[in-house]
């Protein structure tokens, strides 16, 4: 598990001792079940996870419906708002399927930090890099048609189609699920004319 992580990090930076050092005496694995829930609606998490295989799926309630605002997947860091605060979580973090992830927790991070400084400005490069990558994320959901974010989603992470359920899908898109049949349709038909 641990040269999952070194492998991440390499398209950050080239992997050195001190690097690897450091992932080892800090890495903590943890497994859970599909259909887990790690973090409930006015919980508070301590704990950071980087996915090593699987799937996390954060959501919100409104009037009663699930609001799917993020799935998580292989390679991707899953940070609750609640993280090293007393500020109580909004959302939920579910396991989609069965989920290998390493670990972090405050007290950890400031450790690992304090004895391998690399790795802190490294952790600040990669966060300035995933937080890019949301903002240009959101302009592209805020100025897309459903269709053309169901067909995003089918070229950069045709993954979660066989993970989540349609309507959970429905949801993260923005639409309702018959939308996202309609859209569905139109693209399968729209292959068989073509």
């Amino acid at each position: 598990m641990k040269n999952e992580i070194l492998k991440y990090l390499s398209k950050y930076t080239v992997i050195t001792d001190e690097i690897e050092n450091a992932i080892s005496e800090s890495m903590f694995i943890k497994t859970f079940k599909k259909g887990q829930v790690l973090l409930k609606e006015g919980g508070i998490s301590n704990e950071c996870y980087f996915i090593l295989k699987g799937c996390i799926r954060s959501y919100f309630l409104k009037d009663g419906d699930e609001k799917t605002i993020e799935f998580y997947t292989a390679e991707q860091a899953v940070t609750p708002s609640s993280y090293g605060t007393s500020i109580p979580s909004d959302y939920y973090l579910e396991c989609l399927e069965d989920t290998i992830v390493s670990v972090g927790n405050p007290e950890l991070e400031k450790e690992t930090f304090r004895k391998y400084p690399q790795l802190e400005s490294l952790s600040r490069v990669i966060a300035e890099t995933v937080i890019a990558k949301q903002q240009q994320s959101f302009t592209e959901f805020k100025t897309s048609t459903p269709e053309e974010r169901y067909l995003k989603l089918l070229n950069t992470r045709p993954d979660l189609i066989q993970i989540a359920p349609l309507n959970q899908i429905a949801s993260y898109l923005g639409i309702k699920p018959e939308s996202l049949s309609r859209i569905r349709k139109r693209i399968i038909d729209k292959k068989i004319i073509t």
